[in-house]
């Protein structure tokens, strides 16, 4: 029998996720990437399917091992955006006094399979971006301020784990899932997301 015609198990998927997410703590795929490959993955049924999920990664290796720091984005006064390829080490702190940050960790690549992003704010607005499919934990304390979370939690046990940590006084820290496909300017994506939460409550 054709080897990619033949359907594949669940233990021969969670093993294929498995591997992405080496890929993932090795730094060879974002988070975004991660979550449509994860997606991929548990809905292949032949062997092909799970095959063209390795496209453009080397045969797997393991995570390599990155000695953890903190990522440190301050703003004050002003307007910060933090987006790319950033990497995220176990902790990652953004702090907000009298601004505005925009924290887009779609991109992202991270070192451990557990990672804390703390984010404090003084009369400020914080967004923090995040793809959707990701285990994301949200907590904190605002004070005389408001913190939200938008989107659908759609993770997976076998993903890494994120927790965003939301404190502040008179501020406003805004956790935003954002499926694949969803574009265009921060004031867009927003939107977007919105009128999908609207839907959800309707």
């Amino acid at each position: 029998m054709d080897e990619r015609l033949r359907r594949v198990s669940d233990f021969e998927r969670e093993e294929a996720v498995g591997a992405l997410r080496d890929d993932l703590l090795a730094g060879r795929l974002t988070l975004d990437e991660f979550s449509e490959r994860v997606g991929t993955a548990y809905g292949a049924r032949v062997g092909a399917e799970l095959a063209r999920l390795r496209e453009g990664l080397p045969e797997h290796l393991g995570a390599r091992a990155r000695r953890p720091r903190m990522r440190l984005s301050v703003s004050a006064f002003g307007h910060l955006v933090r987006r790319g390829r950033l990497r995220l080490p176990r902790r990652t702190l953004a702090i907000s006094v009298f601004a505005d940050v925009d924290l887009d960790l779609r991109e992202a690549e991270i070192d451990t399979r557990r990672v804390t992003v703390h984010v404090y704010t003084l009369v400020g607005n914080v967004d923090v971006y995040l793809p959707e499919g990701i285990d994301v934990e949200v907590g904190g304390l605002i004070v005389f301020g408001r913190r939200r979370d938008w989107g659908r939690d759609m993770a997976r046990a076998a993903g890494p784990a994120l927790r965003v940590r939301a404190h502040g006084l008179f501020g406003t820290v805004d956790v935003w899932r954002v499926p694949t496909g969803v574009h265009g300017t921060y004031g867009e994506v927003i939107a977007q997301l919105e009128a999908q939460q609207r839907e959800l409550s309707a």
